[in-house]
């Protein structure tokens, strides 16, 4: 059995993504920010006060609180609570996510909603998977990362892209909070990436620039080339949410790996008081930690 070495990596994992979610929040869907952003700031697409997470954010706790009481991946308990979410908050969430829970909620199956979604728009692969996935990586080591991350994005994302990104983004996490540093957690990833166009890409990181995009794999491109180009915890946010684009959702992504690195501690201050949902992403983290396989 695997344990995780540094339970507090986990903590990291859960509050970086929350951190990264809210300091892009406010420059989602635009261009770079016009002046270096350093600190929580209010607005967004949705009108949101500084500290506030997105849809990134909750999404992830689904993933994680369906874990927890679940004591692993239960696919309907997962759906269920991505519905909830999205009856409660349906201005968060993106368009593949958005088509497919209508269905869902209309009475279609969800692994069917997902297909009928990705045959009629011809591809399903916009970065959900990739935002809400790195509970899947507290809890599971090894090759199962990539099963269950390929399974909890075929709940909405029927593209095996969209699967293999975040599994591949959830692998870097599961090595980090066991206490391997950036350059082992990666060479795991690599590893055991077995879909051919997300291990061309992620594999070779460095022979493109990154990309904040909607797209599942650019957006994992981005953030592990982020991650792995910086050197703290400061320093990887903030590269993420100042490129624009997508910054909410790069700036989680980056942040969860960033957090999972560097712990807590590494967090700025400034930036976790005002944090939306603190406390609920420590107690998760920690419920994680304690069905970690």
């Amino acid at each position: 059995m695997v344990f995780i070495l540094a339970p507090e990596r986990a903590r990291g994992c859960l509050l970086g993504l929350a951190v990264g979610d809210a300091l892009g929040a406010p420059f989602e869907g635009g261009g770079r920010p016009a002046r270096w952003c350093r600190r929580m700031e209010p607005g967004g697409r949705s009108p949101r006060p500084a500290g506030a997470v997105t849809d990134d954010t909750l999404q992830a706790i689904a993933v994680a609180e369906s874990l927890v009481t679940c004591r692993g991946f239960s696919g309907p308990d997962l759906a269920a609570r991505f519905l909830a979410g999205f009856r409660e908050h349906p201005e968060y969430y993106g368009p593949t996510s958005t088509r497919v829970l209508s269905l869902i909620e209309a009475g279609v199956i969800p692994e069917t909603a997902a297909r009928l979604v990705h045959e009629e728009s011809g591809a399903s692969r916009t970065n959900g998977p990739v935002m809400r996935g790195p509970p899947i990586g507290v809890v599971y080591a090894g090759r199962a990362v990539e099963e269950v991350s390929m399974a909890a994005a075929r709940l909405t994302h029927y593209d095996p892209v969209a699967g293999a990104a975040s599994g591949f983004v959830n692998r870097m996490a599961s090595e980090l909070c066991r206490g391997q540093d950036r350059k082992a957690a990666y060479r795991a990833a690599v590893a055991d990436c077995r879909e051919p166009e997300t291990l061309a890409v992620l594999g070779a990181w460095r022979t493109r620039p990154p990309v904040p995009s909607l797209d599942a794999l650019e957006l994992a491109h981005a953030a592990v080339t982020i991650f792995m180009t910086t050197t703290s915890f400061a320093g990887a946010v903030e590269a993420a949410v100042n490129m624009g684009g997508d910054s909410d959702t790069l700036g989680a992504v980056a942040g969860a790996l960033a957090g999972a690195a560097y712990g807590p501690g590494s967090i700025p201050r400034e930036w976790l008081v005002p944090l939306e949902l603190r406390g609920r992403l420590v107690a998760l983290a920690d419920g994680l930690v304690r069905i970690a396989r």
